[in-house]
């Protein structure tokens, strides 16, 4: 049997940008997908904390280090800026797999950096 499990998430980052007039997608700092094992154009759930929507769109991969998160396209109307969100990705695999799977977690500062 193959399951869908969570495989990655990057918990309560602040939306930076909103930009309705582009085509759908959610730009992520470069530094947050690699600390999440994410790779751009991956499928990603997101949730927002501050008005409960929840949706799923793709990664575009911002500048490394700039702290953005920005929502393309129709989430746009999602989130406004200030808005926390969470990230996350899923990955298929055998329920034994699955059992011992540990799922990345990435906890960014305020400022949608890495902790160091």
């Amino acid at each position: 049997m193959i399951i869908e499990v969570l495989k990655s998430k990057i918990h309560r980052v602040r939306v930076t940008q909103a930009e309705l007039n582009y085509v759908g997608s959610i730009t992520i700092d470069e530094d947050l997908i690699d600390a999440a094992n994410m790779i751009p154009n991956e499928k990603v759930q997101v949730v927002n904390n501050n008005n409960g929507a929840r949706f799923e769109t793709y990664i575009i991969k911002g500048e490394r280090g700039s702290g953005m998160i920005c929502l393309n396209g129709s989430c746009a109307r999602l989130a406004q800026v200030g808005d926390i969100l969470i990230i996350m990705s899923y990955a298929h695999m055998p329920m034994d797999e699955a059992r011992a799977y540990e799922p990345i977690l990435v906890f960014p500062d305020d400022n949608n950096r890495l902790l160091k």
